[in-house]
């Protein structure tokens, strides 16, 4: 009776590309004596697959390798029952990525094998031979990562380049023996340039504007694969990053330290110098007088950055702008800031939410403490204490302290309608004075209701239980509306008006009609108690009904009821 057939495949890896353009390379050898040792086996039914699973120039240290993914997927579908390999450290030299590839061959039914270390994972001593093995081939990876990086450190601190995509401004030393960069002409023109711009007008988004204008752009690179990187306009990000670099005056930057380095300097110290002090103090200066709404959470430090995401999981990204001299915070959708316009980004002011959020965790903590649900199990000794050590820290956190906040938020999810919160255990034992095992994991988690009000991309928010704030823009519109109507019944013409007004006939025409609203509407504006998504860009758009009901439909106060 023959044996039944099991079709093995052969997988070969190679860590550097060194070699792989000979006719025979290592590849080539791994195959050779692992199809050798199939031959031997054809007694037992061993075959050979025609089909190649070659990565070369990858590391064992990862999972992510073409070669290995296909061969992985052959063995779902059944088409492998033995996966012969050259040594074990060609399959993987990470012990936990050994064990999921284990545990993947055995739910598929397959076998794994090791020309020149002749162990087998179907049975259990070879398993236990396997993951002594590979414990060392991770111990030899992780000691040859570390010679590494103090090789590169070390050699940087002589001021040599070790490699990578080159600067803009410098190209590789054509002596591939030779660790070094040497000038490329035409891009050092551009960083000159970029430098004389920002030395001129101070303002990244002003340098990247007129950068771009004039047609500089970004370094363009071609790697040994054929994919090409970079050509493009500047971001304001690439400009800062290129001002900030201190290879062009000479210096190799490593982590935190800078040592003198062996190219030629681009930038002279004097602009050099001259641009860092310029650069530090746009970044530290004071933007005027903070108002109520800003006091709270103050300082210029965005205390939730990394915290929160968007409904559509994206990062919300600290930044500002500056308007009239002052400067205005927002959170904004991290896809705003690296892929341009989106309808669906969020752009929130920062005092606010950084308040809101301040408020909502206050909240919840105040609830818990009346209610002594904050610890795991009641402690009647130091229930009292810990009630009014927990109320301390809410009235803090509603008073605006964006150490405390940072401290106590560790993640936060912001949706269209609802706000989900984890607080840190740690931090919150610390602010407590309490160990972290003794808070009662339901108290880590919040949450509350949440709103956003549209203003362009722009938004009010509106969290909790509490009513929103009167708006401002609607109410300054309603009072103007009430005078130009009032002139209109004294018989003023409208020319005259939009002439002593600074404005169009058709804008005075579209915001005189907010007079005609109900006066239940109108006292709901006053009082702030207007549905959330009821903006004057709303009551504009179209022509005002005079049925109040129909009001109340059009303007979601039907579902809202929140006017008298």
């Amino acid at each position: 009776m023959s044996k039944p057939r099991i079709r093995c495949a052969i997988y070969t890896r190679k860590s550097s590309d060194e070699g792989l353009d000979q006719n025979f390379n290592s590849l080539d050898a791994q195959r050779e004596a692992s199809a050798a040792y199939i031959a031997s086996q054809r007694h037992e039914g061993w075959v050979a697959s025609k089909t190649r699973y070659d990565d070369g120039g990858i590391s064992g240290g990862t999972l992510d390798r073409p070669a290995l993914q296909r061969l992985l997927a052959d063995i779902d579908a059944g088409q492998v029952r033995m996966v012969v390999v050259y040594k074990i450290d060609r399959l993987t030299r990470s012990l936990a990525d050994f064990a999921k590839l284990v545990e993947r061959l055995d739910a598929a039914g397959c076998s794994f094998v090791s020309v020149t270390q002749a162990f087998n994972t179907a049975s259990s001593m070879g398993r236990l031979t396997l993951n002594v093995l590979l414990s060392f081939a991770q111990f030899e990876r992780e000691v040859t990562a570390e010679r590494i990086r103090d090789k590169i450190a070390a050699s940087k601190k002589k001021g040599l380049w070790m490699g990578g995509v080159p600067p803009l401004g410098y190209d590789p030393h054509p002596d591939p023996k030779t660790r070094g960069l040497v000038v490329n002409a035409s891009e050092a023109e551009t960083v000159r340039a970029i430098f004389r711009l920002y030395d001129d007008l101070g303002c990244l988004n002003r340098v990247m504007r007129r950068a771009n204008a004039a047609g500089l752009r970004s370094k363009l690179h071609r790697f040994k694969t054929g994919r090409v990187q970079g050509g493009n306009p500047f971001s304001r990000g690439q400009i800062y990053a290129l001002l900030r670099n201190p290879i062009y005056v000479g210096k190799i930057r490593h982590k935190t330290k800078i040592w003198d380095g062996q190219h030629e300097v681009i930038i002279e110290a004097a602009l050099w110098e001259r641009l860092q002090e310029k650069l530090q103090a746009a970044s530290v200066r004071p933007r005027g007088r903070k108002t109520a709404a800003q006091r709270p959470i103050a300082g210029g430090m965005a205390s939730l950055t990394g915290k929160l995401r968007d409904e559509a999981g994206d990062r919300l990204t600290p930044t500002h702008t500056t308007r009239h001299g002052r400067q205005i915070r927002y959170y904004v959708s991290n896809r705003l800031i690296s892929g341009g316009k989106d309808p669906s980004g969020w752009r929130l002011p920062a005092p606010a939410l950084e308040q809101a959020v301040a408020d909502v965790i206050a909240q919840h903590l105040r609830q818990l403490g009346r209610d002594h649900r904050f610890c795991k199990e009641p402690d009647l000794l130091r229930g009292d204490a810990i009630q009014a050590s927990v109320h301390r820290l809410a009235g803090r956190l509603s008073a605006g302290t964006p150490d405390e906040l940072s401290k106590l938020l560790a993640t936060g999810r912001i949706e269209k309608t609802c706000m989900v919160l984890t607080l840190q255990a740690e931090g919150l034992a610390e602010a407590l004075g309490i160990q972290p095992d003794e808070i009662d994991p339901a108290a880590l988690s919040i949450e509350a209701p949440f709103a956003l009000r549209r203003r362009g991309v722009e938004g009010q928010i509106v969290v909790g239980d509490r009513e929103p704030q009167p708006d401002r823009t609607l109410l300054r519109a309603l009072s103007r509306a009430h005078a130009w109507v009032a002139d209109l019944r004294d018989g003023k013409p409208l020319s005259e008006i939009a002439t002593a007004t600074r404005h169009s006939e058709s804008y005075i025409r579209t915001r005189a009609q907010l007079a005609f609203l109900s006066p239940s509407i109108q006292r709901a504006i006053l009082q702030g108690r207007q549905p959330t998504d009821l903006t004057l860009e709303k009551i504009v758009r179209n022509p005002v009904p005079n049925n109040w009901e129909t009001q109340d439909r059009l303007y979601g106060f039907d579902r809202a009821r929140s006017h008298p």
